[in-house]
């Protein structure tokens, strides 16, 4: 049955190769944000393909889809529905705002406003919206995969510390490499590729690999390495915020799922390590706002912190 799945996840792979022609490894970050039931956020600067891998994710699975482009000026409502009187029972109903879908593509989200951010990374870290007293569920598997230019640019609001952390990586594309830029200048995916996509897994099977993730084995040597490395980077110098406890659960889960990917059933702790930038480099906080700049020093940081953590055989 796991062979299926596996089957599955490599032609959703394959698949998004075809059309987003920029580095492998962003790839996979992504499909393992999907199985570990996280949100991906994506961060570069314009044109190198963000909206371009997430709208190939969305389009490769057969579930409902939405994209939100998000504005200074869009309010929370925009984005999670609102209550309407029924002119035939004279009731209130609740209308779902675009929130309601499997995947989301929430793009820009450092144009829009804090608080149509805060709506919607709440609706991300408890997977229900609250609207006039009632709790609304929102649909499984879902995931929200954001995109944003670096904070420097004009224009632009920072997501906090404390909504960073709602995203299980942040993942920086990168420029492709010199042939992927000439297919790319033949090929223009985004106008002719991408129409053509036609799901190759289904919502369902999402969430049964999902559940196969929850299962896959944490042996208590890794568990003791990410605890290591968690509290190293709370006393670490120069560091005024370091790995919180729902950190090191990120980082195992995404574990999880990543040994899940390699076609294993229990995490090494190379796992562990290829994780430690996407997944924590944005909950460092080492003083000064959260830029680009910022988050190429966490990163320098903990791969300094990772070398100086025995990590178990």
């Amino acid at each position: 049955m796991m062979t299926d799945m596996h089957h599955f996840v490599d032609k959703l792979r394959d698949q998004i190769q075809q059309v987003y022609l920029g580095s492998p490894e962003s790839i996979d970050q992504l499909l393992c944000c999907l199985l570990a039931r996280g949100h991906a956020l994506l961060e570069d600067v314009p044109g190198v393909g963000k909206t371009l891998l997430a709208s190939s994710l969305a389009k490769s699975i057969d579930a409902s889809f939405s994209r939100i482009q998000l504005t200074p000026d869009m309010m929370p409502a925009d984005i999670l529905g609102y209550t309407v009187l029924a002119r035939e029972s004279g009731e209130l109903r609740f209308q779902p705002g675009p929130l309601f879908a499997s995947i989301i593509l929430a793009d820009e989200i450092n144009r829009t406003s804090p608080r149509t951010q805060s709506a919607l990374l709440e609706s991300m870290s408890e997977g229900k919206v609250s609207m006039d007293g009632q709790r609304h569920k929102l649909p499984s598997p879902f995931m929200v995969v954001a995109t944003q230019n670096p904070n420097d640019f004009l224009g632009t609001y920072p997501l906090p510390e404390n909504q960073l952390d709602r995203f299980l990586m942040r993942i920086s594309l990168g420029y492709p490499d010199e042939q992927s830029e000439r297919e790319l200048l033949e090929l223009r995916p985004s106008h002719t590729l991408l129409s053509k996509l036609q799901p190759v897994i289904h919502a369902d099977e999402v969430n049964q690999i999902q559940q196969a993730i929850d299962e896959i084995h944490l042996s208590e040597p890794v568990r003791t390495y990410i605890v290591n490395f968690a509290r190293a980077t709370r006393e670490a110098e120069g560091v005024d915020v370091g790995i919180s406890p729902r950190g090191s659960l990120a980082l195992a889960h995404a574990a999880r799922a990543w040994a899940w990917i390699q076609g294993r059933d229990y995490v090494e702790p190379d796992d562990v390590y290829h994780l430690l930038v996407p997944v924590c480099a944005h909950r460092l906080v080492i003083g000064g706002p959260s830029t680009g700049t910022q988050w190429n020093k966490a990163a320098e940081l903990i791969r300094s912190i990772a070398h100086e953590i025995n990590a178990p055989i």
